[in-house]
C-alpha cells in the first residue's frame, strides 16, 4: 500500500468510526457488533503506526470515545474530571497479553501479581466523594468532562450517599449496567410503547443513565459496580487492598474477581469465564486484567488512551452457521413492515434460534442475502438473535434474491418508504394487520388490561364486531358466546374485564391510543400537564414541547394524531363509552400557589438539573414557558444563560432572577 492509498483509507475509516462513535455513544444506537467496530479500530491504528506521518491528535485511535450530547442537544450538567477517564486497550488474542506481561516483566524486571475481573457491559460512572459523602456523579464524557448524573445515580439503592470512613478524599470508578431480566422487561414496554426496542443491555443503561426523569431511571432497574479508585495519597499499596477497603464501606463491588499469580493464572481464569459467562445474569463481554500493585501502575503511566497497566481480553460474540430458509415480511401495529428471516433450527446461547431479524431493505441489501445462503446469527448483547453476515463459500448455485415487497404482505396496498429512518410502511389505516395491532396494544397490560389475547382480536375481527376502539363497549355477552369456544361464563368474564377498564386512569387510556412516541411514560408527563384530553388535543406545538420529555418528534406526533377527524372521533368514541379522560387528581404535587398566575423561563445552568428547577416552577403554580414576552413574569437565570433572552428580558423590563432569589420567592 501507498501513502496516497494509505492516506484514503485512514479518511475513511477515520469517518466510519467517528459515525459509529456517535451512534454508540450518545445515541445509544449501534448498529454494528462491539467485534466489527474494534477490527475497524484496529486497522486504522496500525495503518497510522506504519505511516506516522498520517496520524493525527483527533484520530479516533487516539482518543476516548465520548458520550457528550452536542451543545444543541445538551441536558445535563456538565463538569471537568480531576483524574482523566481512559478507555482501555483490548483484544481478542491470548498471544497479545502474554505480550502485555513481557512488557510489563521488561519494565519491572520480574513478574507480578495481576488481578482479574468481569468486564461488565454497561457505561462507565466516577463517583467522587468528599469528607464521607457523595459530591457528584459524572460519566465518562470525553475522558475529560463529563455529564452529571448524580441524581439519577442516587436511586441505585446500592450506592452509598455517605460512608464511615472520611479520613480521605477520592474517586471511585466502575460501570452502570442492566440485568438481563430487567432488559427484557423494558423492551417488552417500550414495544407495547411504540418504541424501538434497545439493541442490547450496555445501551440500555446508558440511555437510562441520561433519562431526565429520576423516577423513570429507577423503575428501570440499573445496577453498578465499583472497580477502581483513584486519588492523592491512598492508604493502600494495592488494587485488591483498596477494592476490599472499598467493600467494607458499603460500595458494590464484584464478587467474581480473583487474584492471578502470573499471567498462566490469568489465561485459566480466562478460560473459566469465556464458557461460565452464559449463566450470569448480566452481559459481560470480556475480563479486565490489571497489575496488583499500586507503584508499580503509577511508574507504569499511560498513553493518551490508555493506562499501561491494565488491558481487556475480549470474548469473541457467540455466533452459530445455520441455513436461511424463507424470509417473512411483518406488519405491525404502525404499519412498519419487517422482514423475519426463517431458519433452521441451531443452538445459541443457550436456546434454540429459529427466527431473526432482518431490520429492513436496507439491511437485506447490505448483506447481499440470498434464500438459502448459510448466515452466521449472533446474539446482540446475548438477547436479540440477529443475522450478521453471510458465508458466501457455502452459497447456493442460483440461490434467489429476496424481494422486499412493493405492496403490503397483509391488504395488498402499495407500500410507502420513509427515507428518515430507512423503513417501509403500508399507509392504508384499514389494514387488517394495523388494526388488530391497534387493538391489542389498547387491551394489553400497561394500557387497557383487558383480559384477552391475539386470538379473540383475530375473532372478533374476523366476524366483523370491531373495527374502531370504541367497538369494544358495544359487545355482549350474547355476541361472545356466538363465537367458536366461548360460554357463557367465559363471556360474562371479558365483558366485566372491558367495563373495569373503564376505571383505569387518564394516563393509561392515553398510553392505550397508540400515539406514535408516546409510551407508558411519556404518557404519564403529558397527562399531568394537560389534565384532559380535549385539552392535549387543543395545545398548540410550542406549549407541547415546554413539557419536560417531550421534543419535536413527540409533539409533531401528538399534534398529528389529535389533528386527523378519524382519531378524534374514536376519541369522541370512547369518552362516550365512559372511558377516563381527565386527570382527576386535582393539585396533585401541588407545594403551593406563591407563583400562582406567574410565567417563568428558565434559562442557564444550574445546580440541580433545570428540569427540577422547571418541576418547582410548576409544584407552585407557576407556568413554563420557552420565550421571553410581554406576558413574562420572571426570567430565571443560571449560569450562561441565553444572550437574547437576557436582551430581550431587558427590553421588556422583564425582572431577572437569579437560583437563589428563585429559592427564596418559593419559600416566602
Amino acid at each position: 500500500m501507498g501513502i496516497k492509498e494509505a492516506e484514503s483509507r485512514i479518511k475513511a475509516l477515520k469517518e466510519e468510526l467517528e459515525k459509529h462513535n456517535y451512534r454508540y455513544y450518545v445515541l445509544n444506537d449501534p448498529v454494528i457488533s462491539d467485534y466489527e467496530y474494534d477490527l475497524m479500530m484496529l486497522e486504522l491504528a496500525g495503518l497510522e503506526k506504519a505511516w506516522p506521518a498520517l496520524a493525527t491528535e483527533d484520530s479516533p485511535a487516539a482518543k476516548v470515545g465520548s458520550d457528550l450530547q452536542p451543545p444543541t442537544r445538551r441536558e445535563f450538567r456538565q463538569y471537568p474530571h480531576r483524574y482523566p477517564m481512559l478507555s482501555l486497550g483490548n483484544t481478542y488474542d491470548t498471544g497479545e497479553l502474554y505480550a502485555f506481561d513481557e512488557r510489563i516483566r521488561k519494565f519491572s524486571g520480574s513478574g507480578c501479581d495481576y488481578n482479574c475481573e468481569l468486564k461488565f457491559d454497561g457505561t462507565a460512572v466516577c463517583l467522587s466523594y468528599s469528607r464521607g459523602r457523595l459530591v457528584r456523579a459524572l460519566t465518562r464524557g470525553d475522558g475529560h468532562v463529563g455529564d452529571d448524573v448524580t441524581e439519577n445515580v442516587l436511586t441505585i439503592g446500592t450506592v452509598p450517599e455517605t460512608i464511615g470512613d472520611t479520613s480521605f478524599d477520592f474517586e471511585i470508578r466502575g460501570e452502570i449496567y442492566m440485568p438481563f431480566k430487567d432488559f427484557e422487561r423494558l423492551n417488552t414496554e417500550r414495544a407495547e410503547g411504540g418504541d424501538p426496542p434497545f439493541a442490547n443491555p450496555r445501551n440500555a443503561a446508558a440511555g437510562s443513565l441520561k433519562t431526565l426523569d429520576p423516577k423513570e431511571v429507577r423503575r428501570r432497574g440499573l445496577q453498578c459496580v465499583l472497580y477502581h479508585i483513584v486519588g492523592e495519597d491512598l492508604p493502600f499499596e494495592r488494587h485488591t487492598d483498596a477494592i476490599s477497603w472499598a467493600a467494607g464501606q458499603g460500595f458494590p463491588v464484584s464478587g467474581y474477581s480473583r487474584l492471578c499469580h502470573g499471567i498462566e493464572m490469568v489465561l485459566q481464569y480466562i478460560g473459566e469465564w469465556d464458557s461460565g459467562r452464559k449463566s450470569l445474569p448480566f452481559a459481560t463481554d470480556g475480563i479486565v486484567v490489571k497489575v496488583n500493585d499500586l507503584q508499580l501502575q503509577k511508574e507504569l503511566g499511560y498513553t493518551a488512551k490508555f493506562p499501561r497497566w491494565a488491558t481487556a481480553y475480549k470474548f469473541k460474540p457467540e455466533e452459530a452457521l445455520t441455513k436461511l430458509l424463507s424470509i417473512d415480511y411483518q406488519t405491525g401495529r404502525t404499519g412498519v413492515v419487517t422482514p423475519v428471516a426463517n431458519l433452521e433450527p441451531v443452538s445459541l446461547s443457550g436456546t434454540v434460534v429459529k427466527r431473526a431479524t432482518l431490520h429492513n431493505a436496507d439491511q437485506m441489501e447490505a448483506l447481499d442475502i440470498r434464500i438459502g445462503d448459510s448466515v452466521y446469527v449472533e446474539k446482540g448483547g446475548e438477547i436479540i438473535p440477529k443475522i450478521t453476515r453471510v458465508e458466501l463459500s457455502r452459497r447456493p448455485a442460483g440461490a434467489p434474491v429476496p424481494v422486499f415487497p412493493a405492496a403490503c404482505p397483509v391488504c395488498g396496498t402499495p407500500l410507502l418508504k420513509d427515507e428518515s429512518q430507512a423503513r417501509h410502511y403500508c399507509p392504508n389505516r384499514d389494514c387488517p394487520a394495523v388494526v388488530k395491532g391497534g387493538f391489542l396494544h389498547f387491551i394489553s397490560r400497561k394500557a387497557m388490561n383487558i383480559n384477552a389475547g391475539d386470538a379473540t382480536i383475530d375473532q372478533l375481527y374476523d366476524k366483523g364486531l370491531i373495527r374502531r376502539l370504541p367497538d369494544l363497549y358495544k359487545l355482549t355477552v350474547s355476541d361472545m358466546t356466538g363465537l367458536e369456544g366461548w360460554k357463557e361464563r367465559s363471556a360474562s368474564k371479558f365483558i366485566d374485564s372491558i367495563a373495569e377498564s373503564k376505571e383505569r386512569p387518564y394516563h393509561a387510556v392515553l398510553y392505550a391510543l397508540g400515539i406514535r412516541h408516546i409510551g407508558e411514560t411519556t404518557a404519564k408527563t403529558v397527562a399531568s400537564r394537560f389534565p384532559s384530553v380535549y385539552m392535549l388535543a387543543s395545545a398548540s406545538r410550542e406549549e407541547l414541547m415546554e413539557v419536560e420529555e417531550i421534543g419535536d418528534v413527540v409533539a409533531d406526533s401528538i399534534r398529528g394524531y389529535f389533528s386527523d377527524p378519524r382519531n378524534m372521533e374514536t376519541v369522541d368514541g370512547l369518552v362516550r363509552a365512559g372511558l377516563n379522560f381527565e386527570d382527576k387528581s386535582g393539585n396533585a404535587g401541588r407545594l403551593s400557589d406563591r407563583l400562582a398566575g406567574k410565567t417563568v423561563v428558565v434559562s442557564g445552568s444550574f445546580s440541580v438539573p433545570r428540569d427540577r428547577i422547571k418541576s418547582l416552577v410548576e409544584a407552585h403554580g407557576g407556568k413554563n414557558t420557552a420565550s421571553v414576552s410581554g406576558s413574562t413574569s420572571y426570567l430565571l437565570a443560571g449560569e450562561k444563560p441565553g444572550p437574547e433572552k437576557l436582551k430581550k428580558a431587558e427590553k421588556l423590563s422583564v425582572p431577572v432572577i437569579s437560583e437563589d432569589e428563585f429559592y427564596k420567592l418559593i419559600e416566602e
